[in-house]
């Protein structure tokens, strides 16, 4: 009697297992995006879609009911800016960011695929991001070849000379504030498609490399060598020690704006089980 209440117990576990990840995987789907992305700071203060390069990521979002929803994801893309225009700056900078982000999403419609649920909404959102970055800047060596260099490690506004101890080199990874609005739409029952634009506020302002004062070349050249000093100041009149390079007051943004298409997970598991199975 004990052995058939186990087994009963055990089968009632297994399929109340079963039930709560089928129903977990029913409220999930994979999220696939593609768009843009955009830096805002010091060489680009104005233009909310200035140099524009391309983005990709992807994750998992989970609907608690219709209301609300968790993202878990990651995304990559490459934010720049040129001042070629500004002779007395001259300015310019690549970066690739990486970044991975938790996020909460509210539908302003019950959204769904009931019947008695909105095919579509409008939605905001908001959570905290890790990103790493990586300014670099094209230079030019003595003998013409040009090449992509890291600027972090030659620390272009003095950090760690001798003159500026309590200039400290910049981590390249940190923390970030998303937030922004979308509209999504169902495609049946599975699939669903959105549109979203998105910011990152972040606490540092050297996303350019770019934030407080010229240095001089003689304390560059002397700590960090002729190429340190070449690319803190590409003006054609060399500019004075102390003359403002950035504005420290504020910190750098960027943008994500994409389109993302959503599957659902249960449909995407059971499909991958009915091609083991057929194997």
């Amino acid at each position: 009697m004990r052995k058939r209440c186990a087994i009963v117990l055990l089968l009632l576990a297994s399929l109340t297992a079963t039930a709560q990840r089928t129903d977990l995987l029913s409220r999930s789907e994979l999220v696939l995006t593609g768009g843009g992305m955009n830096y805002l700071g010091d060489l680009n203060d104005q233009s909310a879609f200035g140099e524009v390069h391309a983005g990709f990521g992807a994750g998992v979002r989970c609907r608690l009911d219709n209301r609300w929803s968790l993202r878990l994801g990651g995304s990559y893309g490459t934010v720049s800016a040129s001042e070629d225009w500004l002779e007395w700056r001259n300015l310019s900078f690549r970066s690739r960011i990486y970044e991975g982000l938790l996020l909460a999403e509210f539908n302003f419609r019950p959204f769904g695929p009931g019947a008695t649920e909105s095919q579509w909404t409008p939605y905001i959102f908001g959570g905290v991001a890790v990103f790493h970055f990586g300014p670099e800047a094209l230079y030019e060596a003595p003998d013409g070849n040009t090449s992509w260099v890291a600027l972090q490690p030659l620390c272009t506004e003095g950090q760690g000379t001798t003159t500026y101890p309590s200039r400290r080199p910049y981590p390249l990874t940190q923390l970030a504030m998303p937030f922004g609005v979308g509209v999504r739409w169902r495609l049946g029952k599975n699939f669903s498609l959105t549109a979203e634009y998105g910011f990152r506020k972040t606490w540092t302002d050297y996303l350019d490399d770019v934030s407080t004062t010229y240095v001089g070349a003689d304390l560059l050249s002397a700590e960090y060598g002729d190429q340190s000093a070449a690319l803190a100041d590409r003006s054609n009149i060399p500019n004075a020690v102390g003359i403002k390079r950035g504005d420290d007051s504020l910190d750098d943004w960027y943008s994500y704006f994409n389109l993302s298409v959503g599957l659902n997970l249960n449909m995407l598991f059971g499909w991958m089980r009915s091609k083991r199975c057929r194997n």
